[in-house]
């Protein structure tokens, strides 16, 4: 006799797990879930949120639900690669293609690049948007940084992006920044086009980049559809592209090809507000800007918002102005909607990773996820001989405030408050270069105080201590590869690979080393290369503690006493090593004043003065004079000082001296 409740069971219609193509239904989505892009070709079907690494965050089944919209109108497009492969230049030719500049226009280069220190130093530091217009579509472009001490603006605006146009030199092929931005698009499942830039190079070997990329994103995992990328070849520093590698143009239509054939946004625009904050700038009339792309609904000017995360409280504003990018400037608008890259005003108490949502629909996002810093920094008060001399901001309280808005908008940094004392700030940081171009900029907005050296952030895994390694190439020419291979080796880096020399007599060699042994690595290998070798690093995970490294063959030169330096005193210290201080500077006892040519330490009266007689000798007038000065900047300076040393930043003067009572007595 059968079972009656297995028989009621049974009998039971089951729900199909599969769409079919007479589901009437239209598309739909929670509204809690983030902007997610398909092609509006692919059948429907409910789509899981793709967001950035992060717990999910729970969503209540009673939740409406709104259809997605597919816009046709905009498309946001994000660029990457490593340092220097064109980046920056290949936004220029863009927007000259797109005719966002007047014909009789004084363009420069870089124009996304904002900042002073973007321009001297030729890279870019800060992820930067604009808008332009073709074919009637919004191209909301990104440009990113190229160096891995800046990936957390990379890892910061991907989550923005419909697609990711990856940049490679015709002659470089892929080198360890590709891999890194490269790693993190493929695991946000953003398509990619790959543009094959510098094709102008009399060395261009574009078959090769090719497929060395294709074998990378296979190695870093990529799906089909991703490995199925598109590509252009290009030279954007003279405006020219094409679709094969011997057909190049003057115009940049491939390129934009490649930009319209990203996927557009599939947003749900009737669903309650979510916006989430990507960047946090300031304007000196409207004050903080929330700058982010709206997920889903519509902003409008003067409503109620909330600013919400998973792990705080919510607090609540009022949208004053909203603008929107319009070619590189802003346009004020009265509202936007999902798809959007926006900036408004009115709200003060929100940072990177926040949520902003309508009063009556509080549904915050995962936060985004940045990779943790490896290197960290004192960032002290002044207390030398000429403290408060040349700066404007020198107390502590002036430091801590402004660390504080630092954090606000740089995702990559830390401060470590268990260490840090109420004179000294343990900063945290992706790299040195990360930290110092901090210093840098803080001097050149008067701020004065005292930099320790930089040290590695270690854990301990199983009670064993582990230490940050990177993965660094050096290129350097055949001749000095001998002394590459013996300093590296010196500092605990094991031999990864090593490829012989190419048609320009670049040999190059792979190092796994451990990031200790980085730090003050790049003047000992440019002295001996002669100026040549070329340094490209990028972390590559945690081992355990390598063991002491050798300390500094070289000790310092140390100012004896207090005084003004003499060409006379100068004069008869350069013979024990090469000198950092010109006549006529002062100096302060226990200053370093050049680096001597012995380890140890070594104290020098350079402000004594030559004793006048009457006595005149047959070698009076012959003087040995002054030989060439060592001159050190700020990332130099940074890189030489050790454990028992400081820097002296103010925005006058760089000096390097000992830490209190660290020098030698009289």
């Amino acid at each position: 006799m059968s079972d009656p409740m297995a028989a009621f069971v049974n009998a039971l219609p089951l729900p199909s797990l599969r769409p079919t193509a007479s589901r009437a239904t239209p598309l739909r989505r929670p509204f809690s879930a983030p902007t997610v892009h398909v092609r509006p070709t692919l059948p429907s079907f409910r789509l899981a949120p793709t967001c950035v690494a992060a717990p999910p965050v729970a969503e209540s089944s009673s939740e409406p639900s709104a259809p997605l919209t597919v816009r046709q109108d905009v498309v946001t497009v994000a660029f990457v690669a490593h340092i220097d492969h064109g980046k920056s230049s290949m936004c220029d030719a863009l927007l000259k293609g797109a005719s966002c500049f007047r014909d009789n226009e004084t363009v420069e280069d870089r124009v996304m690049d904002a900042m002073d220190l973007e321009k001297e130093r030729g890279i870019t530091i800060n992820a930067s948007a604009a808008s332009l217009l073709y074919k009637d579509v919004n191209v909301q472009i990104l440009d990113t940084p190229g160096h891995a001490d800046f990936g957390g603006e990379v890892e910061r605006v991907l989550n923005m992006a419909d697609g990711v146009l990856l940049l490679v030199d015709s002659v470089e092929g892929p080198k360890p920044q590709t891999r890194f931005v490269l790693k993190k698009a493929i695991a946000l499942g953003k398509k990619i086009g790959l543009i094959i830039n510098k094709m102008d190079r009399p060395q261009a070997r574009p078959d090769f980049v090719v497929d060395a990329t294709f074998d990378l994103m296979a190695e870093l995992g990529a799906s089909d559809e991703q490995m199925d990328f598109k590509i252009a070849y290009a030279s954007a520093i003279n405006g020219q592209s094409g679709k094969e590698a011997d057909a190049i143009e003057d115009n940049m239509d491939a390129v934009f090809d490649l930009v319209l054939d990203f996927p557009r946004p599939a947003v749900a625009l009737d669903a309650p507000l979510q916006l989430q904050v990507n960047n946090v700038t300031y304007d000196e009339f409207k004050g903080r800007l929330v700058s982010g792309r709206i997920n889903a609904g519509r902003l409008r000017k003067g409503e109620s918002v909330v600013v919400c995360h998973p792990e705080k409280d919510t607090t609540r504003g009022k949208v004053a102005e909203i603008f929107v990018y319009d070619k590189l400037g802003r346009a004020t608008v009265d509202q936007a909607q999902a798809g959007d890259i926006v900036l408004f005003s009115g709200l003060t108490k929100f940072n990177i990773g926040d949520t902003i949502c309508k009063a009556d629909a509080v549904l915050p996002l995962p936060p985004i996820k940045v990779e943790e810093p490896t290197v960290r920094m004192s960032f002290m008060v002044n207390v030398s001989e000429f403290a408060g001399q040349e700066g404007k901001y020198v107390t502590s309280r002036n430091i801590k405030d402004r660390l504080d808005k630092e954090l606000e908008r740089n995702v990559g940094l830390r401060l470590d408050r268990d260490r840090s004392s109420p004179d000294s700030f343990e900063v945290c940081g992706r790299g040195a270069l990360h930290l110092t171009i901090l210093i840098e900029t803080m001097r050149r907005e008067g701020f004065e105080m005292m930099i320790g050296p930089p040290t590695v952030i270690t854990k301990t895994v199983d009670g064993v201590t582990h230490e940050p390694y990177e993965q660094l190439e050096v290129e350097v020419p055949e001749e000095y590869m001998g002394a590459v291979v013996d300093l590296l080796s010196r500092r605990k880096g094991e031999m990864v690979n090593m490829a012989g020399a190419n048609s320009e007599n670049m040999a190059s060699v792979v190092y796994c080393i451990p990031t200790r042994g980085l730090l003050g690595v790049k003047n000992a290998l440019l002295t001996a290369t002669r100026g040549t070798a070329v340094l490209n690093s990028q972390l590559d995970g945690y081992r355990p503690f390598a063991g002491e490294m050798e300390a500094k063959e070289q000790g310092s030169l140390l100012v004896y006493e207090t005084g003004k330096a003499t060409s006379y005193g100068l004069e008869g210290a350069q013979d024990r090593g090469r000198l950092i201080v010109s006549p006529g500077e002062k100096v302060y006892r226990n200053q370093i004043c050049g680096v001597h040519q012995r380890a140890g330490d070594l104290s020098l009266n350079i402000c004594r003065l030559k004793a006048l007689t009457n006595y005149r000798s047959a070698n009076k007038e012959i003087k040995g004079g002054m030989q060439g000065l060592l001159q050190l900047s700020l990332d130099d300076a940074i890189e030489y000082i050790g454990h028992d040393e400081v820097a002296e930043v103010t925005p006058v003067s760089v000096r390097l001296a000992k830490r209190a009572g660290k020098g030698k007595k009289r």
